[in-house]
């Protein structure tokens, strides 16, 4: 077998995933070929270049030797791509990446309002999009940091806070008893399922360490959050969410008494340029998404930054109104 582009990459994913069944959701194959692949590449190099264990992969002396010299040659290979692909459609873009949230479609809004034509990358691992930004297929990313994980952050980025810790609130069925109080206690919970997306970046060992500091142990199911919301409408299971995600007749969002469970929030590019260019519609846009969000604007101590209508737009205040509280 001789080595191909392909072949690396899949290396470098299974670096920094460390898991074989990240690694393959990543590259959008099947776990079984992926793990063919890698038994394929091994005989090849002549070595085991992951060691194998219950909490994941590895790289062996072998393994850090090949990633070394593979990661900047997957890094030429998509900056080509890219370059190419942007020359074809006739000009640059701005390529942003992003974990979920809901102030994605007003930053896309106002970047495009102020002379922008953004593409899109989502991903639930950070720390995917941050060593896409670092190889140059993305130019900014807009990350979550889960509190008591670090993301690995390139030494090679530039970073900056929007948020130092944004609490983590709970979505659950409307009809649910606990609904009757605007703050959630962890034990009103402890006897529902839980469903929880363990491939987010620290996200799973974080809602571990709040359940055992509360001192429960709820039935928990592993899915991703599309069909989380899901369940959480039919009666099924509740699950963590962001502060400004939005009730619905069927669902209800609130906060977790003591606000037990936070994230930091995080742009990254390659040069403070890049990210001047994009922060303050960010900011903005995150603003925008709070105060639409009941739940979380009227729990915000503070005032939030004044919008600065950098764009031709009329946007909404985010200035709070005399009996609306607000902070970052």
């Amino acid at each position: 077998m001789e080595l191909e582009v392909r072949h690396l990459r899949a290396l470098c994913a299974i670096a920094d995933t460390g898991s074989l069944h990240r690694a393959a959701r990543q590259l959008g194959v099947a776990q079984p070929s992926l793990s063919t692949q890698l038994r394929r590449i091994e005989q090849e190099l002549g070595g085991a270049l992951f060691l194998r264990a219950r909490t994941g992969c590895r790289p062996t002396p072998l393994g850090r030797l090949v990633l070394s010299r593979a990661r900047p040659l997957v890094a030429e290979m998509r900056s080509l791509v890219a370059e190419a692909r942007q020359a074809a459609a006739g000009g640059p873009r701005l390529r942003v990446g992003s974990t979920a949230s809901r102030a994605l479609a007003g930053w896309l809004r106002r970047l495009r309002g102020g002379g922008q034509e953004p593409t899109l990358h989502m991903n639930v691992s950070a720390n995917s999009l941050l060593r896409m930004v670092a190889d140059g297929q993305l130019d900014v990313a807009f990350v979550h940091e889960v509190e008591g994980t670090p993301l690995r952050i390139p030494g090679e980025l530039r970073t900056r806070v929007l948020l130092e810790r944004e609490p983590q609130f709970v979505s659950l069925p409307a009809d649910h008893p606990a609904t009757a109080k605007q703050e959630v206690d962890l034990c009103d919970l402890a006897a529902d399922r839980w469903m929880i997306d363990p491939s987010v970046d620290g996200e799973w060992d974080a809602v571990r360490r709040m359940f055992r500091e509360a001192g429960v142990d709820p039935h928990v199911l592993h899915g991703d959050y599309h069909t989380a919301a899901a369940l959480v409408a039919t009666g099924e299971v509740v699950t963590v969410c962001q502060p400004t995600s939005l009730p619905r007749p069927d669902m209800a969002v609130r906060r977790l008494r003591g606000d037990p469970l936070g994230v930091r929030l995080l742009l990254a590019a390659r040069t403070d340029t890049d990210l001047d260019g994009v922060y303050p519609a960010l900011e903005e846009a995150y603003w925008e998404a709070a105060r639409q969000a009941p739940a979380y604007w009227s729990a915000l101590p503070g005032s939030p930054p004044p919008v600065r209508n950098q764009t031709p737009m009329s946007q909404p205040s985010l200035r709070p109104t005399a009996t609306t509280a607000g902070r970052t």
